[in-house]
């Protein structure tokens, strides 16, 4: 029996070595990932890498069974739209896709049109932009359908440029379109791109972005707007529970297990009962409220940094604050963690690992890029990968 778990631990080794990242803030969405730490960072590690970027973007890179998958946009108006693939390990561009925006491009300066982070089911990649233009395309870039949603709800845009990232569930592609005017979130085949349903949502600017919540034929998608959270069944858009007390319409709800982290008056604990058609709320803390980057899970634990640039380190099941640390802010991206190291760039482009111990936390190594950064890293047991407005980097330990 020993060598046979033996065995298995050395077939999958590299399974977890190179483990993918497969939507923004991870494959489980919440900034949380498994895999061995890594305690240093060093780019001029042989392993370290740098590529150069064609334009800018504030999406975070996904990787898919050895791949990195990154969007940005360029042009005068940044009408150009780029789907970028590189390899994990070298960093060398395999190949890029443009193509021409059918929407508003109009962003804040701090912002820009690729903005949403793309999402893969390992066998597609899908990229949607601010400019409410979906690409969906296989692993070697060959384009299996798109939709220029603009075409159907003109008025689907704000001035400040939409962020919202895509989610894929059972089979639906959810692309989550809020703000002051044309709101709805809408559920396409991923097949064919054929609208499956949609739903009209509350009026008003949001840049949150769904995430799921359990498994298989029971998963649902959680839909956050300054009204609350939206319960619903990905292939047919009905709900199965709602929240009612507002959320923010920045960072993102998180969850774990059956439990859903909702910046709400703070921070709210959700948790779905009776097979997932209804909920009680857990618990509330109005001291753990996040700033703009969405809450991370680190194992029973989650990590917030707030407004004023204080990291918090408290328990899921109840909320307890254990400890608190100012950090070197400010911090536009997510933090994500391991089940004992937490990871993120302010946006000078400072990298920063702590240690997530019970009574402390330690800043154990530091690294400045010299580079706005305004993503979320993903995270992979070979290396940290984070986007500049320049560059796609690959850190190494």
């Amino acid at each position: 029996m020993k060598n046979g778990f033996l065995l298995l631990i050395s077939l999958l080794s590299p399974l977890f070595l190179n483990a993918d990242w497969l939507q923004f803030r991870g494959s489980l969405g919440n900034g949380g990932t498994s895999i061995t730490s890594i305690t240093q960072l060093s780019v001029k590690n042989k392993n370290s890498w740098k590529s150069e970027l064609p334009g800018r973007g504030l999406s975070s890179p996904i990787l898919v069974d050895g791949k990195i998958f990154l969007t940005a946009s360029s042009g005068p108006k940044q009408e150009t739209l780029h789907i970028l693939c590189f390899s994990q390990n070298e960093g060398n561009l395999i190949w890029e896709r443009k193509f021409k925006a059918t929407g508003r491009t109009i962003c804040h300066e701090k912002t820009c049109v690729a903005a949403p982070t793309m999402v893969s089911d390992r066998e597609v990649v899908v990229a949607q932009f601010s400019s409410n233009d979906i690409f969906c395309v296989d692993l070697n870039g060959d384009l299996l359908w798109l939709r220029g949603l603009t075409y159907d709800f003109p008025n689907a845009a704000n001035g400040l440029g939409m962020s919202s990232s895509p989610l894929i569930s059972r089979g639906v592609l959810i692309a989550q379109v809020e703000n002051d005017a044309d709101s709805f979130t809408t559920g396409i085949d991923l097949k064919n791109g054929e609208e499956l349903w949609r739903n009209i949502r509350p009026k008003g600017a949001n840049w949150t972005s769904p995430v799921l919540l359990g498994t298989g034929k029971n998963q649902k998608v959680a839909l956050q707007s300054t009204k609350g959270i939206s319960l619903i069944n990905p292939t047919n858009g009905k709900e199965s529970w709602s929240y009612q007390n507002g959320a923010s319409s920045i960072p993102s709800s998180t969850p774990v297990g059956d439990v859903l982290l909702v910046p709400s008056n703070g921070l709210t604990a959700l948790q779905t009962r009776t097979g997932g058609n209804s909920h009680t709320e857990v618990w509330q803390d109005n001291k753990l409220g996040p700033g703009t980057g969405s809450p991370a899970i680190s194992g029973d634990r989650f990590i917030v940094i707030n407004k004023a640039n204080v990291l918090t380190y408290a328990k899921n099941d109840n909320g307890e604050i254990l400890w608190r640390m100012r950090i070197k802010g400010p911090v536009s991206g997510s933090p994500v963690a391991t089940r004992s190291h937490l990871y993120f760039f302010n946006e000078d482009g400072l990298g920063q690992i702590i240690k997530l111990e019970e009574d402390e936390g330690k800043v154990i190594a530091t690294l400045d890029l010299q580079e706005t950064i305004l993503s979320t890293p993903a995270l992979a047991g070979d290396g940290l990968y984070i986007r500049s407005d320049k560059h796609l980097w690959k850190i190494s330990q």
